[in-house]
């Protein structure tokens, strides 16, 4: 179709936004760490960090924009602006990410209801169940102000946002009929505290485990985790 704009700054409960926002940091963080791996200077590093991954993640938009299903976002680039800002401002000002990104996943039995829309296996699941998909801010407060705490630095809290009951896009109550029968699913939004482990502040020599460390830093630790949703706190003993 003709290039056109989309507003859907409304749908899924805001969890596609938390994907460019998470997948914009993760991509500045990749090819910044690259460049300098190379042996570019650190702060030209950030800076092509960051063009690439608001780069990469606006040419998206160009092709939805032409998509006669979608459109141009606005609220798309608003995310991938501040995932790759978040990127950025840490890097090059502190050489530093005091705050990471990180994501967790499990499987929320949902997609059966509409496996076109939400997945049909695993790997789609993976990408399109948003009430599987949970978006986390992993940091450690006290380390900020307290260098030299006996809490360790690799001790994060984090703060997760997910959806849950989230079967179309705009909100609204899907309802299945089964016979004589209904079931009805109305969204929510869901906030968590928990814990988490920074992996790259875990104390190792070893070339291998720094690796290691750094690739797995982007997945969100299982741990206990408050949840406050429908205007309820609650608790899980295990949460991923």
């Amino acid at each position: 179709s003709p290039f056109h704009f989309f507003d859907d700054s409304h749908e899924w409960n805001q969890m596609d936004k938390m994907g460019h926002l998470y997948s914009s940091w993760q991509f500045g963080r990749f090819v910044g760490d690259l460049f300098e791996w190379s042996g570019l200077n650190h702060k030209k590093s950030a800076i092509i960090g960051a063009a690439y991954s608001f780069g990469y993640m606006s040419t998206f938009e160009l092709l939805d924009a032409t998509n006669v299903q979608w459109g141009f976002s606005w609220s798309d680039i608003l995310f991938n602006s501040i995932g790759t800002a978040t990127y950025f401002t840490q890097e090059y000002f502190w050489d530093k990410q005091f705050a990471h990104l990180k994501f967790s996943f499990h499987d929320s039995k949902l997609a059966q209801y509409r496996p076109e829309v939400l997945g049909s296996d695993f790997s789609n699941r993976l990408l399109k169940d948003y009430n599987g998909q949970t978006y986390w801010l992993s940091f450690n407060p006290i380390n900020w102000f307290k260098p030299e705490s006996k809490v360790p630095e690799w001790l994060n809290l984090s703060l997760g946002y997910s959806t849950n009951n989230q079967l179309i896009g705009d909100g609204g109550t899907y309802v299945i009929t089964n016979g004589s029968s209904q079931q009805s699913f109305t969204p929510y939004r869901q906030y968590f505290l928990s814990l988490d482990v920074n992996f790259e502040a875990i104390p190792t020599k070893s070339r291998v485990l720094k690796l290691l460390f750094r690739g797995l830093n982007f997945i969100k630790v299982p741990f206990p985790a408050l949840e406050l949703s429908q205007g309820k706190l609650g608790f899980r003993p295990f949460y991923f």
